[in-house]
C-alpha cells in the first residue's frame, strides 16, 4: 500500500500537481512512518510549492532517519536555501559532499548558496542584471515546472538550454528577447503578463544592458508603455479547464475522506453521501464507486452493491484502471452473490466473479473466498440431494446385480446411493466388496477404511479392508486388520479365518517356501513398500542383518530385542529375509 501511495506522489509530482503529490505521499507516510524516502519526496514538493519551512522539517526527519543517504543533504539544502538561511544551506551541502563527493546536484547547491551568501553581504553593489536573481538557483526551474504553460517548455532542448545559460549569466537576456518562451518564463519567474506585439515589435521591458531613458520633449511618465487592457490576451480556455478540473478532484479526494471517516464510525448514509458527491465531481477514479459499493455491503444491500461493481468495472476499463481496482470491484461483487445464495446454483456466479477477479490480480483474500463458495456450494448441494430412504432403494438395486455378478451396475447404484447418503457404510462395504471382484484394490481398500472410519463395530469394514490386502499379499497387514475387527467382534468367524490364512502365509514366507517366481514376485512388491524401505535404510537393522549372517553369538542378543525381531519378522513374510 505505502509503494502504491508512493507511485502516486511521485507521478503526481511528475506532471506538476504538487499538492497532489504532497497528499499522496503524507498517505504513504502514515503506511511507512520510517521510510526516508517518502520524507526527501514529500520535502522536495513542498519546496516547488516555496513552503520552505515544511520542506526543512521534512528534510531533518530524512536525515535523522537516514543520515547517511546524500540525498538528505540535498534536500535539507534547498529548504535553507529558500529560507535564506545561506550558512545553514551551505553546511549541508559540504556535508552531503562529505558522503558522497562526486554528486553533482550537491556540488551545483554549494555553488548556489555561496553565491547567495556573497550576494547577501554585498547588498550595495549594483546588480549585473535587473532579473538576475529571477534566475537563481533551483528555485527557478521549480516555478518554471508549476506553471502549466513553461512546463511544456521543459521538453523542449533548445529552450532548457538558452534557460541555463542566462542562469550562468544573467547578462545574455538580452540575446534571448525575440523568443517568446523566454519572455513566457520570464513572466512567471517576476509574477508578471507581458502583452503580446505584432511581428517585429519588441517586448515592453527594459535590456539588461541599456535601459531606457525619457525623451526630452515628452513627460517620463509618457515613456512607460502600460498594457492595454482591452487587448491584454485573456488565459486560454484549456488552462481554466485543467484547473477547474483540478479543483473538483481536490473536492471529491476530501469527499472520500469524509465518506472514510463516516464508514469507520458506521454511519453508513453519511458514508453514501460523502461518496456520491465525489462520484459526480470526479469519474475518473472508481475508487469512489467501490467504496460505495463496501458500504452497501455492509449495510445488506447486496443488489445496489453489485450494481456499483459493476459500473466501477465497466468505467475502470474505459479508464484502464489499475487492474488491482478492478479485481477488488469483483471480488466485492462475488462477496455479495455469496450473501444472496440460497441454494447450490446461486453460488456458481458467485464461483464465476471470483475467478474473474483472480485473472485481474491473485490476491490471497479473493481466492481464499473462492475456496469458502466452492465448498459452501458442494455441501448444499450434498443437503439438497441427501435422502436416505432413496439411498436405501439405490443400495438394494445395487444388492440385487451383485448377486447376478453384474459388478459395475452395482458399483454405480452403490455410489448412486452414497451420493444421498453419504454417511451409510454399509454403501462403503458394499461398493468395496464390488471392487475387489472387478481387481480395483486401491479403490476398494479406500471403500473399506471409510466404512471402519464412519462406525469403527462394523466387522464388515474389517473383513473387506482384510480381504483386499491379503490379495495384495500384504499378509502381515490383514493380519493386523482381522486382529483389529475382532476386538469388536471376537467370534465373527470371516476374521478368525482372515486371522488363520494370514498365519499360513506368514509360516510358509518363514519356512521359504515360495517357487523363484513367487519369492521374486513377493520381493519386487516388497521393495515398493515404504515401511520396508525404512527398515532395509535403517543402519542398525543393517548391521543386525549382517550380524545374522556372519556372528551368530551377536543374532542371538538381537533376537532378545522385540523391536528388532518385529521388524525381522516383516521383512521374512515379504520374502526380504529367509529363516534356515
Amino acid at each position: 500500500m505505502a509503494d502504491e501511495a508512493k507511485a502516486k506522489g511521485n507521478a503526481a509530482f511528475s506532471s506538476g500537481d504538487f499538492n497532489a503529490a504532497i497528499k499522496h505521499f503524507t498517505e504513504a507516510i502514515n503506511l511507512a512512518p520510517t521510510n526516508h524516502v517518502l520524507y526527501s519526496n514529500r520535502s522536495a514538493a513542498y519546496a516547488s510549492l516555496h513552503q520552505y519551512d515544511a520542506a526543512l522539517s521534512d528534510a531533518k526527519k530524512t536525515v535523522e532517519l537516514k543520515s547517511d543517504w546524500s540525498k538528505g543533504y540535498s534536500r535539507l539544502g534547498a529548504a535553507h536555501l529558500g529560507l535564506h538561511q545561506y550558512q545553514d544551506a551551505i553546511s549541508a551541502y559540504k556535508k552531503g559532499l562529505e558522503i558522497d563527493p562526486n554528486n553533482e546536484a550537491l556540488k551545483s547547491g554549494l555553488a548556489d548558496a555561496q553565491s547567495a551568501s556573497a550576494a547577501s553581504r554585498s547588498r550595495a553593489a549594483p546588480p549585473p542584471s535587473p532579473f538576475g536573481d529571477a534566475f537563481q538557483g533551483q528555485e527557478m526551474w521549480a516555478k518554471l515546472t508549476a506553471d502549466p504553460t513553461t512546463r511544456l517548455y521543459l521538453q523542449q532542448p533548445d529552450f532548457v538550454k538558452a534557460m541555463q545559460d542566462i542562469q550562468k549569466n544573467p547578462n545574455k537576456l538580452s540575446e534571448h528577447l525575440k523568443d517568446q518562451r523566454v519572455m513566457q518564463a520570464l513572466g512567471v519567474l517576476l509574477n508578471v503578463k507581458f502583452k503580446a506585439h505584432g511581428a517585429g515589435d519588441d517586448m515592453d521591458i527594459p535590456e539588461a544592458d541599456s535601459p531606457p531613458t525619457p525623451q526630452p520633449s515628452q513627460p517620463a511618465k509618457e515613456n512607460v508603455r502600460k498594457p492595454d487592457p482591452e487587448t491584454e490576451p485573456e488565459p486560454m480556455e484549456i488552462l481554466e479547464e485543467e484547473k477547474e478540473k483540478k479543483e473538483k478532484k481536490e473536492k471529491a479526494l476530501k469527499e472520500k475522506e469524509a465518506g472514510n471517516a463516516a464508514y469507520k464510525k458506521k454511519d453508513f448514509e453519511t458514508a453514501i453521501q460523502h461518496y456520491t458527491t465525489a462520484m459526480e465531481l470526479d469519474d475518473g477514479d472508481i475508487s469512489y464507486i467501490t467504496n460505495r459499493a463496501a458500504v452497501y455491503l455492509e449495510m445488506g444491500k447486496y443488489e445496489d452493491c453489485i450494481k456499483d461493481c459493476d459500473k466501477a468495472v465497466e468505467r475502470g476499463r474505459e479508464l484502464r484502471a489499475d487492474y488491482k481496482m478492478i479485481a477488488r470491484a469483483l471480488t466485492r461483487k462475488g462477496t455479495a452473490l455469496v450473501k444472496m445464495a440460497k441454494c447450490s446454483k446461486d453460488y456458481e456466479l458467485a464461483i464465476e466473479t471470483f475467478q474473474k477477479a483472480l485473472t485481474e490480480h491473485r490476491n490471497p483474500d479473493t481466492l481464499k473466498k473462492l475456496n469458502e463458495a466452492e465448498k459452501a456450494r458442494k455441501d448444499l448441494e450434498q443437503q439438497e440431494y441427501f435422502d436416505p430412504k432413496l439411498a436405501d432403494e439405490e443400495r438394494e438395486k445395487g444388492n440385487e446385480f451383485f448377486k447376478q455378478q453384474k459388478y459395475p451396475e452395482a458399483v454405480k447404484h452403490y455410489t448412486e446411493s452414497l451420493r444421498r447418503n453419504p454417511k451409510d457404510p454399509r454403501a462403503y462395504s458394499n461398493r468395496a466388496a464390488c471392487y475387489t471382484k472387478l481387481g480395483a484394490m486401491p479403490e476398494g481398500l479406500k471403500d473399506a477404511e471409510k466404512c471402519i472410519e464412519l462406525d469403527p463395530t462394523f466387522s464388515k469394514g474389517y473383513t473387506r479392508k482384510g480381504a483386499i490386502q491379503f490379495f495384495m499379499k500384504e499378509y502381515d497387514k490383514a493380519l493386523e486388520t482381522y486382529q483389529e475387527g475382532l476386538k469388536h467382534d471376537p467370534n465373527n468367524q470371516e476374521l478368525l479365518d482372515g486371522v488363520r490364512r494370514c498365519v499360513e502365509q506368514i509360516n510358509k514366507a518363514s519356512r521359504g517356501d515360495f517357487t523363484p517366481e513367487e519369492l521374486k514376485e513377493r520381493q519386487a512388491k516388497a521393495m515398493q513398500d515404504p515401511e520396508i524401505q525404512n527398515i532395509l535404510s535403517d543402519p542398525v537393522m543393517r548391521q543386525v542383518l549382517i550380524d545374522f549372517q556372519e556372528n551368530p553369538k551377536a543374532a542371538q542378543e538381537h533376537t532378545k530385542n522385540p523391536m528388532v525381531m518385529n521388524k525381522i519378522q516383516k521383512l521374512v513374510t515379504a520374502g526380504i529375509v529367509q529363516m534356515r
